[in-house]
């Protein structure tokens, strides 16, 4: 149980993360910062134990600090709380979601020689549906073990090495994005077949989630489950033949591919 975990960004990313904590029940106060007051203080009023704060207070008292800002904010906003992290003698971890920043990086710019955590969570953690990965830097198996537990709540928590986090996060990361497009030239097909928007959409959301439900608990490879939906000279074999006129499986590869190309891109900056 933690007594006060802190989080320094409260936008989509620290926001689901923040959410899943708050689900936990295994933090009593959960100090919220963020640029924007105002949207730290209506998600603290969303949150139980949620506590509207400033930077250097959630630097000051939590056990865990989250660190929800973009990459490119993150030197500037970690030389701004350095001061009340070096002034600290209690034992507290670093936790940072920015991609492209290693722990070491991370701990480089704190000035501090604290333990860290890297996580790449994704948007559908704040539904119970998501992703995280994480690794750390001079963490124990306890404070691994206790992080994976605040943070289950948010779907898959999955420890990996740092040097697969920014491949994980171009898939489970940036995935979302690409299948918000795919569901919604779903049913952007199904209106141009007839179908009420609503109803498109609904029923093309739906699919894909029963669909992803099916890959994960079925234990059969994709490909498989394709196939017992294509009927021999049946109409979906149809559908997955205009997709593969139109490139679908290498645009997928390439959006991933592409994602991973960019993060290590603003790595070596």
């Amino acid at each position: 149980m933690y007594q006060t975990i802190g989080f320094i960004g409260t936008g989509n990313m620290g926001s689901a993360v923040a959410q899943a904590a708050a689900h936990s029940g295994l933090a009593a106060r959960l100090l919220l910062a963020n640029r924007t007051p105002e949207k730290a203080r209506d998600l603290a009023a969303r949150l139980e134990g949620g506590v509207a704060s400033t930077n250097e207070e959630v630097a000051r008292e939590s056990q865990l600090v989250f660190l929800g800002v973009k990459p490119q904010m993150m030197e500037d906003m970690l030389a701004q709380i350095s001061p009340v992290l070096k002034g600290r003698t209690d034992r507290y971890i670093l936790v940072t979601m920015a991609a492209s920043l290693t722990c070491l990086r991370i701990r480089e710019m704190a000035g501090v020689d604290c333990p860290v955590i890297r996580m790449m969570p994704n948007t559908p953690s704040a539904v119970g549906a998501g992703v995280i990965q994480y690794c750390g830097l001079d963490v124990t198996r306890e404070e691994l073990d206790a992080f994976a537990a605040l943070l289950a709540p948010a779907g898959l928590v999955d420890q990996v090495p740092e040097g697969l986090i920014d491949a994980s996060s171009a898939v489970s990361g940036s995935g979302p994005a690409f299948t918000y497009l795919f569901i919604e030239a779903l049913a952007d097909g199904g209106v141009a077949c007839g179908l009420p928007r609503a109803k498109a959409l609904a029923y093309a959301a739906q699919m894909v989630a029963g669909s992803a439900k099916m890959v994960l608990e079925s234990g059969q490879h994709p490909g498989a489950l394709k196939d017992a939906v294509c009927s021999p000279g049946g109409t979906t074999i149809q559908g997955v033949r205009a997709l593969e006129e139109h490139g679908f499986r290498a645009g997928a590869m390439s959006a991933v591919m592409a994602t991973y190309e960019k993060t290590l891109a603003l790595a070596k900056k």
